[in-house]
């Protein structure tokens, strides 16, 4: 009997654990509400968070062929490891030939192959893409997943100016640059004071200088094996500057094609070409590269270089000095032409140099890897190298070259890795001058000099770029209207028609004037269909010449 009423006791037992039980898990019905306080007292748990996983994008590079080869290739060296290593995301690398860019892109984009980060100086080019909606907008995907890039365009609305089009979507990432020149005239010196000639200030002293630096032994070697002056590549777009040569200009208030500033360039390089001033095969020098040669070896006196402030001249004048020890050089204003004094072609003080393939498959790890290209940190790596093995800092809190010759080999052929990098956030660290060494290396200092001269003779509102505004600031035209413009040579590009027949003009002599080249040129703009293109371009100025950036308003950006 004990027994028996044990095991009721038990079996009671066991029923009413089993009630409770049930009604507990009666979907909740009975079930105490949870606190809104979470515990956090275990720090012990494992955490339920899943590690972000790590991207991956394609991303275009320029090639200027420039990488020693101990360093690799530009797409494998030691700063595309660095990126890849330190940053959130595999890249990639596609190297875009610098010269011939466009024609890479069109083949790229045609094929499908174009990489996700697209970069590309050219601004025209850049519209053509957006026009044909091969560009992504991106300023929903920064809202959502930047914070570097985010807070520069808080910081600097002008960087989401120049990157919005008027369809009210921004296409592009940008970069602060600061002031600075970039095409620069120079001129032999020691030619001018061997000869007992001043610095030309007109288009006429500019042909009587170049006249005899050609016929007049200015390097008084006693052989006739001097050129006067440039007329290749920079040389060529200084011209164009000088003469305001340009495919538009402001006349009276309206914004009309440079017809007669073109003649009259034209008929001034024909001149110089047919009394053996320039080289006679100047056509064929598609990159200056010759130009360039004549003027290191010492048998050019007027050279027209790009990135005047730039390491890329001061090899060139490095290499001069090495070949003429007593050279020397200045940089020189611009001589006035007929139609006003100019400067050439500046740096953009703001420029747009990036975007996203609208067929890039991850934009969000693009986003991401713009924010770590953009972060002070790595902008100082890319600009500077490794402190303590690249640089260290000076005086002013400066990053200088501990050793130039390492750098050469290591570090100063990146520039096209720095397309996003804003100089400006070094304040004036970021000049060439400041990386040089001017006590001990008497080159150095001569070019400092240089720069000096360029920053002042090219500066300056009272000398203004020739054309309406930089390349940077120019709307993005319809697409209809773009192809009449490019297809016809209005744009004139070096291989469009219009350039073509104003060659063919400089070589003929008499059997085919400038003059008819620029008849012949205006016959095919009508023909095509220019007289829409003009209107277009005459109708967004009046509407816009108040709200975007125009040439006048260039140097005041950053005071």
């Amino acid at each position: 009997m004990r027994k028996s009423l044990f095991y009721v006791t038990m079996l009671a037992l066991v029923l009413t654990l089993l009630l409770a039980a049930c009604g507990n898990n009666n979907n909740g019905a009975n079930k105490e509400e949870p606190s809104n306080t979470k515990d956090t007292t275990n720090t012990n748990e494992p955490s339920t968070d899943k590690p972000e996983v790590r991207g991956s994008l394609s991303s275009a590079i320029y090639d200027r062929g420039e990488v020693p080869a101990a360093e690799g290739t530009i797409e494998d060296n030691r700063w595309t490891k660095w990126i890849i290593e330190n940053g959130p995301a595999d890249v990639d690398f596609q190297a875009i030939p610098r010269w011939e860019s466009l024609d890479k892109y069109n083949v790229l984009f045609a094929s499908g192959q174009a990489p996700d980060l697209i970069y590309e100086f050219k601004t025209d080019f850049r519209d053509q893409l957006i026009n044909a909606k091969q560009l992504m907008p991106i300023q929903d995907l920064i809202e959502e997943h930047s914070v570097e890039y985010k807070a520069m365009l808080e910081e600097y609305p002008i960087l989401r100016k120049i990157a919005t089009r008027d369809d009210g979507n921004m296409y592009e990432f940008g970069r602060l640059n600061g002031m600075l020149p970039n095409h620069g005239l120079l001129i032999r010196k020691d030619w001018l004071d061997n000869l007992g000639l001043s610095v030309p200030k007109t288009v006429d002293d500019l042909y009587k200088v170049a006249e005899a630096f050609t016929k007049g032994d200015p390097d008084k070697n006693g052989a006739d094996d001097t050129l006067g002056m440039g007329a290749a590549f920079v040389s060529q777009y200084i011209l164009d500057a000088m003469f305001q040569g340009v495919e538009y200009k402001i006349q009276d208030g309206k914004m009309v094609r440079a017809w007669e500033n073109k003649q009259a360039e034209y008929e001034f390089i024909k001149k110089l070409y047919e009394n053996g001033i320039i080289d006679k095969d100047f056509l064929l020098d598609k990159n200056g590269e010759n130009e360039k040669q004549n003027f290191i070896t010492g048998k050019l006196g007027i050279y027209g270089t790009s990135g005047v402030a730039s390491n890329g001249t001061l090899g060139t004048y490095e290499a001069l000095k090495k070949n003429i020890p007593n050279a020397q050089v200045m940089t020189i204003e611009l001589p006035a032409s007929e139609f006003g004094q100019f400067s050439p072609v500046i740096g953009s003080p703001v420029q747009a140099t990036a975007a996203i393939n609208a067929n890039a498959k991850d934009p969000a790890t693009i986003i991401k890897y713009v924010d770590f290209l953009v972060k002070e940190s790595t902008q100082k790596m890319l600009r500077f190298g490794e402190e303590g093995v690249h640089w260290q800092n000076d005086a002013n809190n400066c990053p200088v070259p501990i050793d130039q010759e390492k750098n050469k080999a290591e570090q100063t052929w990146t520039g096209d890795m720095r397309m996003l990098v804003s100089q400006t956030i070094f304040g004036d660290c970021w000049k060439i001058k400041n990386s040089l060494d001017p006590n001990n290396n008497p080159v150095h200092k001569e070019f400092i000099a240089i720069v000096d001269q360029a920053e002042a003779a090219y500066l300056s509102p009272d000398r203004p770029i020739a054309d309406v505004t930089l390349g940077e600031y120019m709307p993005a035209i319809p697409a209809d209207l773009s192809t009449i413009r490019i297809t016809s040579g209005g744009n004139y590009a070096a291989d469009g028609q219009f350039v073509a027949n104003l060659n063919k003009a400089v070589v003929s002599g008499s059997k085919y004037s400038v003059e008819q080249a620029i008849k012949d040129n205006q016959a095919n703009w009508e023909s095509a269909g220019g007289a829409k293109v003009d209107a277009w371009y005459e109708e967004w100025y009046q509407s816009h010449k108040d709200t975007s950036i125009m040439a006048k308003d260039i140097y005041t950006i950053f005071k």
